[in-house]
């Protein structure tokens, strides 16, 4: 049986992939709207526990009912599509050595094969993408790729291919010049990843 803390963990991983992996239409800008039950106040989260996660949740659950799906991908191909190239690059590689498609996404595969991970057929882009990487933890957690993974096994995922760089892409994308809907996106992955490094005991 999955822990009720560790399925909450997966949530997030697959709500945070699911806002990054194309722009949000409105099933899942009224999913984020829902976050908020005391209205526009957003110090407060569902739960009213006024932390730091909660008024993210706030913050977005604000946003998200002000928001239409049009803005939403307007604001998505600004920050990771652009003309060119988004504000963001939201790959590993990229974090990691300044450039896409380099060692750390060749050993992203060679841990993707040991697990039993695979890209769909139907994705283009590069597994480090941030958003597939948040839907492997989350698959991790919940044994999507088969039983769900021991916490030695989410670890060490964990570490080699999020901690090194996650972090930062998240505070950059709460600092980014285009980023509204996503700022508190940003901060609730931020969030997310100390959480992450915290309970398998990792320095900040």
């Amino acid at each position: 049986m999955i822990a009720e803390e560790d399925l909450l963990r997966a949530n997030w991983y697959g709500f945070v992939a699911r806002f990054l992996t194309a722009p949000p239409d409105q099933s899942a800008l009224s999913l984020a709207a829902g976050f908020d039950s005391q209205g526009d106040d957003t110090q407060r989260d569902s739960q009213g526990d006024g932390s730091d996660l909660g008024t993210a949740l706030g913050i977005l659950a604000r946003l998200a009912r002000q928001t239409t799906p049009q803005e939403a991908e307007e604001e998505y191909f600004n920050l990771f599509i652009g003309v060119g190239r988004g504000e963001l690059m939201p790959y590993g590689s990229y974090y990691l050595t300044g450039f896409l498609n380099e060692k750390p996404l060749a050993h992203l595969r060679r841990d993707m094969a040991r697990l039993g991970m695979s890209r769909a057929e139907d994705v283009k882009e590069p597994e480090d993408h941030i958003a597939a990487l948040c839907d492997m933890m989350a698959g991790l957690i919940t044994g999507s790729f088969g039983a769900p993974a021991t916490l030695e096994t989410q670890h060490e995922f964990f570490q080699r291919h999020l901690s090194p760089w996650a972090g930062r892409f998240f505070g950059d994308l709460e600092r980014a010049r285009h980023a509204r809907l996503y700022q508190p996106v940003g901060t609730i992955g931020r969030l997310l990843i100390d959480i992450d490094r915290a309970a398998y005991g990792m320095d900040a």
